[in-house]
């Protein structure tokens, strides 16, 4: 018999789609890894996990992290290139700013970056 939950509902680790579009979380409270993961800073230094390999996708890109185990979506080829090239920056947002990412945009680049920070797919440098 099948399970009625999907095997994303069952483990953390399935998968993470990582998004520049903004939600709204209706006020909910964050799950306890979000609340004791430390904050992700725009303005501080960050770098891909050594634990992450990206591979490229149409639509942007997979990043596995081999440490967790977990899987997240790189939703735009622009995010996979901003992610790429976060080392080379003194911050996450002079990264976005010199990869072209429209002031009206950075928002959802920003959002995306922290999820990624959270999942460890994104470290401090």
């Amino acid at each position: 018999m099948r399970s009625r939950n999907s095997s994303s509902k069952r483990c953390r680790s399935t998968g993470c789609a990582v998004s520049t579009e903004r939600r709204v979380s209706g006020g909910r409270s964050l799950p306890p890894e979000t609340r004791d993961h430390p904050a992700f800073e725009p303005d501080g230094p960050y770098a891909l996990s050594p634990n992450v390999a990206l591979r490229p996708e149409p639509f942007g890109a997979l990043a596995y992290h081999f440490g967790n185990r977990r899987l997240s979506f790189l939703k735009t080829p622009l995010l996979v290139t901003v992610v790429q090239g976060l080392h080379k920056h003194r911050s996450a947002r002079a990264a976005l700013s010199a990869h072209g990412v429209a002031r009206h945009e950075e928002r959802g680049y920003l959002s995306a970056l922290a999820s990624l920070a959270r999942a460890d797919m994104i470290v401090r440098a």
